[in-house]
């Protein structure tokens, strides 16, 4: 770990990549991921975790399916928001116009959780890359 301060937009700043998390910190067992998003991320789910988001700049929409008739809903996150997806969700997040956004995570979670649609090209299924 280094025990110097992160600035998280030169963090950002350091790769180009879309829905491609990567790894600024830990906290104990958990990752503090940066990733830059636009357009559509896959549906997944988390089963053993929940997932947090904080969106830095931009706006991010997550859509969600929970309950016995998977009914759908979409939040929608202004920079300086936070949600929290609770594990076993379905979602799928979003941003028509691009993104930054943070996540904490147990290391070693999935990008596309432990169940999820098929994954395109524009989406990087990892447990996240150290800057």
């Amino acid at each position: 770990m280094n025990p110097e301060p992160i600035e998280l937009a030169a963090a950002l700043a350091r790769f180009d990549q879309l829905w491609s998390p990567r790894i600024v910190t830990t906290v104990n067992d958990y990752d503090v991921r940066v990733a830059k998003v636009a357009g559509e991320h896959v549906w997944h789910a988390h089963d053993h975790t929940d997932e947090f988001f904080l969106v830095l700049d931009g706006e991010l929409r997550i859509a969600l399916r929970d309950g016995a008739d998977a009914a759908q809903r979409e939040v929608t996150l202004p920079r300086g928001a936070v949600f929290v997806v609770p594990r076993g969700v379905e979602h799928r997040p979003y941003a028509p116009d691009g993104a930054s956004i943070l996540m904490f995570e147990p290391s070693g979670t999935s990008s596309v959780g432990d169940r999820h649609d098929a994954v395109p090209d524009s989406v990087d299924a990892t447990t996240g890359h150290r800057l």
